[in-house]
């Protein structure tokens, strides 16, 4: 009887009880896993992880378990859809925990742009009691109803009720600031070159965040509001761990790349001997496989000047596949097997 190691504590319990399950059957069955991965055809290390909790099964694998143990597969079938559920959840919650990092990451990169806007102060108003108004030039319309000759309360919450000093001939006279202190008008003329020095500051970090996030050009689009980036991959299948270019040099099995995920690309026989290229649709990528073979053969899968790393058959062991290859198709692709003897066999 196989001594099972302990699930992982953190594993979904619906997913442990699954796993347990087929523990059992494997059990009363009396097979050893090389035994199982001959009559499955499923290799010994995917079952080892499936075993193990580490990997949830593909329904094919399920459905040929349950073909060598004599196990009524609809049972079987319906364990496995409520185990790929609660496995699917666990997927999303992960899922939500890495974007939430990640928007929490982005508005800390945004938020380095925040703060106060420089010559904020400015915009707001003069110093001592002056209101906004003390700031304007001479002409320039203060709030509604009230004219730009009035003076300004000292509380600063409207005019006052009399009227500013009159401006002496020859225009170098005084006007009243807001407080009624009669300072010059070179308080004024401070008073803007700080408001346009806090318009010019906030142009300038506006253009900075526009050339970081949006390469400052912003086209047609510039009075359409950004939309939010994203960082989210494209959604995969259930177990699916890679796609394409990212899955070279990985195995497919610990992907999920094979089981009803693979097919079966061009074949070659040589005597017992079955070599193959297997075909991931969903991953974009490729494997070779050999079967029936014996101890000390090995298969390797080429594609144009790419060579995956060679897969060996061991010692007790009748099959072997490859680490794979990112190709557009089967066809793409080339599975070779040299054997032990020395003859070297390659599908088309």
């Amino acid at each position: 009887m196989p001594r099972w190691k302990a699930l992982p504590d953190e594993l979904d319990p619906q997913v442990k009880e699954f796993a347990s399950q087929l523990r059992r059957l494997v059990d009363r069955s009396g097979l050893g896993i090389a035994a199982l991965s001959d009559r499955t055809g499923y290799s010994k290390t995917s079952w080892e992880r499936y075993l193990n909790g580490r990997l949830l099964p593909p329904k094919g694998a399920i459905v040929a378990l349950a073909e060598v143990t004599g196990t009524n597969p609809m049972h079987l079938t319906t364990m496995w859809e409520l185990a790929e559920r609660a496995w699917s959840r666990s997927e999303m919650r992960h899922d939500m925990t890495m974007e939430a990092i990640r928007i929490s990451q982005a508005r800390a990169a945004l938020g380095e742009f925040g703060g106060d806007a420089p010559g904020g102060r400015a915009a707001q108003g003069g110093g001592r009691g002056g209101s906004a108004t003390a700031a304007r030039p001479t002409g320039v319309a203060g709030p509604a109803g009230v004219s730009p000759a009035m003076g300004s309360r000292s509380d600063g919450f409207g005019p006052s009720a009399q009227p500013a000093a009159p401006a002496a001939p020859g225009g170098g006279g005084r006007r009243g600031n807001g407080n009624g202190n009669g300072k010059g008008g070179g308080g004024g003329r401070r008073g803007i070159t700080m408001v346009l020095a806090g318009v010019v500051g906030v142009a300038l970090v506006a253009a900075l965040a526009d050339v970081l996030f949006n390469g400052g050009d912003k086209g047609d689009q510039a009075d359409e509001p950004t939309p939010t980036p994203t960082t989210s991959a494209p959604k995969l299948p259930a177990g699916v761990e890679c796609v394409g270019d990212s899955c070279t040099g990985k195995d497919p099995e610990a992907m999920g790349c094979g089981g009803d995920l693979a097919a079966n690309g061009a074949e070659i026989r040589s005597g017992t001997t079955v070599v193959q290229v297997r075909y991931s649709k969903t991953c974009k990528a490729a494997w070779a496989r050999v079967q029936g073979a014996a101890p000390g053969d090995s298969v390797v899968l080429q594609s144009g000047t790419e060579s995956s790393k060679k897969g060996l058959v061991g010692k007790a062991d009748t099959d072997a596949y490859t680490p794979m290859l990112a190709v557009g198709s089967a066809a793409d692709a080339k599975a070779c097997a040299t054997l032990a003897t020395g003859k070297t066999v390659c599908t088309q």
